[in-house]
C-alpha cells in the first residue's frame, strides 16, 4: 500500500522582487501532506493520515509575493515508529510514498513550477532500517532490526533565507513504482511534472520539501 513519508524540496526559477501573483497549485501525495507557502499553510490533505489506502489529490489558489517559499511535509503511512502497516496480520508490510505537484499561474495557465530531481528533500523519518522487521511477528520500535531513524524538523526551513543546500535532491520516480491511482488520474499534469520521493521509496517515510519560486 502507498502512504506517507515527509518530504522538503527547493527548486528556483528566476522572477522580479517584490512580484505577487495569484497562482494554483495541485498535489498529490501517497499519502499524506501539509503545504505552506511563507510558512502560512495554505493546503492539506482532507483524508486523515490514519486513513488507509488514501489517495487522492489536492487543489488550491493562493496569492503569494515572490520570491515565495512553498514548504510540503510528505507522508507515508505508518502504523508507529516500526514503520510497518498491517501490524500483527498477513499482510504486515511496509508502504511506500510518493509526491507530484504542479504550480501554475491562476490567471494564464502558465506553469511555473513541478515536482522534479531539481528539488531539495530532506528525509526525517525512516523505518525500518533492516527490512527483515518485516517478517517479526511481534515488531516493537527501536529493537532489533525494527530500529528506525527519527530528525527534528529544522528551525525556519520553511523561510526564504534557510540554507538547503547540503540536503539531497528529490529522486525521480516512474509511474510503474509508485503505482498512483484515485485523484492522480483526475489531475491533467503538466508534462514536466515527475513523480518524486527520495531515493528509497520504501523505508523513507517521512521528508521535508522547500520550493523557491521566483518568478
Amino acid at each position: 500500500m502507498h502512504k506517507t513519508l515527509a518530504l522538503l524540496l527547493i527548486f528556483s526559477t528566476q522572477v522580479a522582487q517584490g512580484d505577487s501573483r495569484t497562482l494554483s497549485v495541485d498535489v498529490w501525495v501517497d499519502n499524506w501532506f501539509e503545504m505552506s507557502v511563507n510558512d502560512e499553510k495554505i493546503l492539506e490533505d482532507s483524508v486523515p493520515i490514519t486513513t488507509e489506502r488514501s489517495f487522492n489529490a489536492e487543489s488550491t489558489t493562493f496569492s503569494a509575493e515572490l520570491p515565495a517559499v512553498i514548504a510540503i511535509v510528505a507522508k507515508d503511512f505508518k502504523e508507529n515508529d516500526t514503520g510497518l502497516e498491517y501490524i500483527g496480520t498477513s499482510r504486515q508490510q511496509m508502504g511506500d510514498g510518493g509526491l507530484i505537484f504542479q504550480i501554475q499561474d491562476a490567471s494564464s495557465g502558465e506553469t511555473v513550477a513541478v515536482s522534479d530531481s531539481n528539488m531539495r528533500c530532506l528525509v526525517v523519518h525512516r523505518a525500518p532500517l533492516d527490512q527483515s522487521c518485516v517478517e517479526n511477528n511481534t515488531p516493537v520500535a527501536g529493537q532489533g532490526a525494527c530500529a528506525y531513524e527519527s530528525l527534528d524538523y529544522p528551525p525556519d526551513w520553511k523561510t526564504l533565507d534557510f540554507d538547503d543546500s547540503l540536503w539531497p535532491s528529490a529522486s525521480e520516480h516512474t509511474e510503474r513504482a509508485v503505482r498512483p491511482k484515485d485523484g492522480y488520474d483526475r489531475i491533467d499534469w503538466d508534462s514536466s511534472a515527475r513523480l518524486i520521493w527520495s531515493n528509497d521509496l520504501v523505508q523513507d517515510n517521512t521528508l521535508l520539501c522547500r520550493l523557491v519560486i521566483r518568478r
